[in-house]
């Protein structure tokens, strides 16, 4: 794992825009195909806006997962990340070759993660786009996070602090308008992917970077987990980086 430290947002999303079109594009290169995660999210605005602006990726060759999804919530709801990635990604890049987004409203929602599951073990991830959240958690692998499950998709229970995030960034009005569960994407699976890279805008994770990013790997702080990963780059700015500097 290594971080870098840019001196705006606006920066941090195209430095990290930048790496991603690179990992996919030499995926294309060499496989025919790329397959890769977005993250949704405040922390996510620049990056994917930066991604967008790439020129000369071959979008008919790349296949989209995305990391987690709300129990219960439909995709017009605001704080949907499906409708997230819609307006924001897949409708304004080329058709992609396959979009697989978590449908948490759909039925049981063990039955969708079981559904999930069974696509992306025959996709192997070249490059996941994350960030880290207020509490340290990894999509939404909430402390105290499960570092064993195998399964690549699971259902999971928010805490209040990843709840008051959701809130605080205005996807939500009331802390109980909040769902209680998610599917997420698992630590392992994500651990699974050939590259991964975080951005991490502003003052309010600066706290959760430099646990994450300099205290003891544990799931108390899930993004620890990222030290052991041997293709993990860190994309900061000057704020979310204000307790590591000095």
């Amino acid at each position: 794992m290594i971080y870098y430290i840019c001196k705006t947002k606006e920066k941090l999303g195209e430095r990290a825009a930048k790496q991603a079109a690179e990992i996919i594009n030499n995926s294309i290169r060499t496989k025919g195909t790329a397959n890769v995660i977005l993250a949704t999210g405040a922390s996510q605005f620049e990056t994917i806006k930066a991604l967008i602006d790439i020129s000369g990726i071959d979008w008919s060759k790349v296949v989209m997962f995305h990391l987690d999804e709300y129990v219960g919530l439909p995709d017009s709801h605001p704080a949907s990340f499906r409708k997230y990635l819609k307006e924001r990604f897949v409708t304004k890049v080329p058709e992609l070759k396959a979009t697989f987004f978590v449908e948490g409203d759909k039925g049981d929602p063990e039955n969708e993660c079981e559904r999930l599951n069974q696509i992306i073990v025959d996709h192997p991830i070249d490059v996941a786009l994350a960030g880290i959240g207020e509490n340290g958690h990894l999509a939404f692998n909430d402390p105290p996070a499960d570092f064993e499950t195998g399964a690549p998709y699971i259902v999971v229970e928010l805490d209040e602090a990843c709840r008051k995030q959701q809130m605080g960034e205005g996807w939500f009005s009331e802390l109980e308008d909040v769902p209680r569960k998610a599917i997420s994407m698992s630590i392992k699976q994500i651990m699974k992917s050939k590259n991964i890279i975080c951005s991490v805008p502003d003052e309010r994770k600066s706290v959760a970077v430099k646990h994450c990013l300099t205290g003891d790997i544990t799931n108390l702080h899930p993004a620890s987990i990222l030290q052991n990963h041997p293709n993990c780059t860190i994309y900061l700015d000057t704020e979310s980086a204000s307790l590591l500097q000095g």
